[in-house]
């Protein structure tokens, strides 16, 4: 397809990204905020399974034929060609104690008939920061600041360890390769531990060079992997696999990449 046929893909994602921060922003830092604990003992809020709930049932009407992965609520998107990938609030622990970096992120996965998927539309959508990031494949990423008008987006030009940027969560997950991850640290020109979608949509703008997170779902990555690939970068799990589906998420401007990957290996 063609970057014109994801027009309308985008302009819906674009719609639920509304949809969301309608809902974020009057539930963010909240009194009567109900907060929960799942089964994973991760925290869900009243705000994460309301908005997912409000996307879900607009994708329902605009696009009945279309499946849905969603972080709170399960699937149903197993047999279908396209589906959705919502995570309603990704940062929730962020969005519980008042801190703004959190964000909704809406991804279009699209399969082809050999059975591979790849991410086709992409939103991230930061209300609290007034930032919203977006792409489609073939069309660019592009980043709106307060409702501003959309700024394209690129990557860095960086070579080497010794010259990059990284960020990260933190050293929870590493495990095995910890030690690795410590000495890319320390081989780098700099690092900050900002996480979450904000370090891949630093990649994606250029102001860092690369974000690593060795423990992620699909939700957490699909809508980044578009965006940040659209922007010139690289997106693969932190064994260089690429795409959303690895279970790890490693974002790059591309030179970096199997820099990258080798120094975790």
């Amino acid at each position: 397809m063609s970057a014109f046929d994801y027009k309308e893909d985008l302009a819906l994602a674009h719609k639920l990204a509304d949809i969301a921060d309608a809902i974020t922003l009057d539930r963010y830092q909240a009194q009567d905020l109900v907060i929960s604990t799942k089964p994973d003992n991760t925290p869900v809020t009243d705000a994460d399974r309301a908005t997912e709930q409000a996307i879900t049932t607009a994708i329902a009407k605009d696009r009945p034929h279309d499946g849905v992965l969603g972080e709170e609520f399960g699937s149903t998107h197993e047999k279908a060609k396209r589906y959705w990938v919502i995570d309603p609030i990704d940062g929730t622990k962020n969005f519980m104690r008042g801190v703004p970096t959190w964000a909704t992120l809406i991804g279009l996965v699209e399969r082809s008939e050999d059975g591979s998927e790849k991410v086709v539309v992409g939103v991230v959508s930061a209300p609290a920061l007034s930032r919203r990031w977006y792409a489609s494949e073939g069309s660019g990423s592009y980043v709106i600041f307060a409702k501003g008008a959309p700024k394209k987006i690129s990557v860095s030009k960086v070579e080497s360890i010794s010259d990059a940027s990284i960020t990260y969560s933190d050293f929870v997950g590493w495990n095995e390769k910890l030690s690795s991850f410590r000495k890319l640290l320390d081989d780098s020109w700099r690092t900050r531990g900002l996480g979450d979608f904000w370090s891949h949509m630093l990649v994606a703008e250029g102001a860092v060079d690369v974000a690593i997170e060795p423990a992620l779902a699909l939700w957490d990555m699909a809508a980044l992997d578009v965006i940040v690939r659209e922007a010139g970068g690289q997106f693969s799990g932190t064994n260089g696999v690429n795409g959303p589906f690895q279970k790890s998420g490693l974002s790059t401007n591309g030179k970096l990449h199997t820099k990258i990957v080798e120094a975790l290996s």
